[in-house]
């Protein structure tokens, strides 16, 4: 694969976002936020499954260790817990400005990424952050 097909992942990641976003509003017209996560995580599971099995990398857990297990477990719950507080928020107010907020996650990504991961910061990647900060209020007000 190429190596800017990160670029691909990404903007596929952002169409696949918003559509998820409004099939979501959709849905939850009818039915309960905590219901519709619980149902949307078990689509998400089965999906997963067969494309892990599909794929061939099925075999490769047995190499995994119990500190990738807690590590990606963490990182489930917190997906989880995203994933519930955004179908919460979904319900109580329009796409646009939740999805907004939700964007935050860039700035504090980038925070997070400099303290946990030693990742470098640019004044190119603050300005960045800054923008997105600005641009998701502006929105959540409108």
């Amino acid at each position: 694969m190429g190596q800017n097909m990160w670029i691909v992942y990404g903007l596929l990641a952002a169409v696949t976002a918003a559509l998820m976003t409004i099939t979501s509003k959709i849905g939850l017209k009818t039915i309960d936020p905590t219901l519709a996560t619980a149902i949307r995580s078990m689509f998400m599971f089965l999906f997963m499954v067969a494309t892990v099995v599909a794929s061939g990398k099925f075999q490769t857990a047995s190499k995994l260790q119990p500190k990738d297990w807690g590590i990606i477990g963490l990182a489930g719950v917190f997906g989880a817990a995203s994933w519930l507080f955004y179908f919460l928020g979904l319900k109580a107010t329009t796409a646009s400005k939740l999805a907004a907020l939700d964007r935050l996650s860039l700035p504090l990504i980038i925070l997070f990424s400099v303290i946990f991961l030693a990742e470098k910061i640019s004044w190119q990647l603050v300005l960045g952050g800054l923008m997105v900060t600005i641009g998701a209020i502006l929105v959540a007000l409108a």
